[in-house]
């Protein structure tokens, strides 16, 4: 029987709009916080209860509709739900900075002693303006308001450290195992159309401008006029988002090797008939997928931004951000050197061994959340 250090405790955590790895953290982590003796309840908009399941892991959930984007009139709803919903709370873990906005209004506005944790999963998005200027000072006050910072990478917590927060702390966002295989690599090659040893590349993530797909299309344009790699790579992209249309057109108007799959859920099967797995996103923390694919045993390129070096090392071609040259040709030398693409393989396993698991990840909730219920109350909290 798990050790019970959260007994009686109410724990309430908190996340906007999620449809991947947020999401996908918040789930993992509600069944260990169950057995370490909480009381835990999700709040979010319903949609990611629909998604995700938090209340069948466990969890209470009250729908809060947090969006991705500032909606102050929404903003100001979600405040109130929130303010109702942390009657009773002991500790509050919001997840992202969206949700960290209305979760640091909605304690203050309850007057409740609850304690506050925050993690940082991605950075502000690129851009200027009013609305940079308005996300830059939202942040400062969250960051500012909570006990503790967790931060997914590095380059997250120098910059919360940077404006104010009073404790940060790096986070491991360990991705949940991915379920067996449900078809072998044979067949899913045959359901995408793939004949003789044409080679795969996957892409997975949502389809959205920090992802980097406009930047992928560019590579898959310059290899597929190399004549070192023929016949040309299949490019098969798991994941829906606000670029969809946009995207396909391109794909259709260039001719592009690329089938856009939609949202799926046999990333396993996926990953276990490819060649390859890119990750040409302009920013990452930990992301799920380059785990995933070093996890599958399956060698990976991705940009070296944000927390990705520092996930990876060694264990995956790096390229530059936003260089479709690079990844392009990173992608070529990995498809034509076998032994390169063996070397990488192993070393993605050896780096993934050494990565904390899901039960770590929730363990290192467990034990945060009861030293802050110890700890007496910051003043100004």
């Amino acid at each position: 029987m798990a050790e019970q250090l959260l007994l009686d405790h109410r724990v309430t955590e908190v996340l906007a709009t999620s449809t991947g790895g947020v999401g996908t953290h918040v789930r993992s982590v509600v069944p260990s916080l169950v057995a370490a003796g909480a009381r835990v309840q999700v709040c979010g908009p319903r949609a990611t209860d629909e998604l995700f399941g938090f209340s069948v892991r466990g969890a209470d959930f009250t729908a809060v509709e947090i969006s991705a984007g500032l909606a102050p009139a929404a903003d100001a709803r979600a405040v109130t739900a929130l303010r109702a919903a942390l009657a009773g709370t002991d500790v509050v873990h919001a997840h992202g900075l969206r949700a960290g906005l209305v979760a640091a209004a909605g304690r203050r506005l309850a007057g409740s002693p609850a304690r506050l944790v925050l993690t940082l999963h991605n950075a502000l998005p690129e851009g200027g303006g009013l609305r940079r200027r308005v996300l830059e000072q939202a942040e400062r006050a969250t960051v500012r308001a909570a006990d503790v910072v967790l931060a997914a990478s590095s380059d997250l917590a120098d910059n919360a450290r940077r404006l104010g927060a009073r404790d940060v702390r790096l986070a491991p966002v360990s991705a949940p195992p991915l379920p067996p295989a449900g078809r072998s690599r044979t067949e899913v090659r045959e359901e995408l159309g793939l004949v003789d040893d044409r080679a795969l590349v996957v892409a997975v993530g949502r389809l959205h401008p920090q992802k980097g797909y406009d930047v992928l299309l560019d590579a898959v344009a310059r290899w597929s006029a190399d004549l070192r790699v023929r016949p040309a790579p299949l490019v098969v992209v798991a994941g829906d988002g606000p670029l969809h249309d946009e995207l396909a057109a391109r794909i259709r108007d260039e001719l592009l090797p690329v089938t856009l799959l939609g949202r799926r859920d046999d990333v396993a099967d996926l990953l276990g008939a490819a060649d390859l797995c890119v990750l040409p996103s302009r920013w990452e923390a930990r992301s799920l997928t380059a785990q995933e694919a070093l996890r599958t045993g399956l060698p990976l390129v991705a940009t070296a931004v944000g927390g990705l070096p520092e996930l990876l090392g060694d264990a995956a071609e790096l390229v530059p951000v936003g260089d479709a040259r690079a990844l392009a040709e990173a992608v070529v030398r990995v498809l034509c050197d076998s032994a390169h693409a063996a070397d990488l393989t192993e070393r993605g396993l050896r780096r993934a061994a050494e990565w904390p698991d899901e039960a770590a990840t929730a363990a290192h909730l467990v034990h945060l959340y009861r030293e802050l219920l110890d700890a007496p109350p910051r003043s100004g909290s």
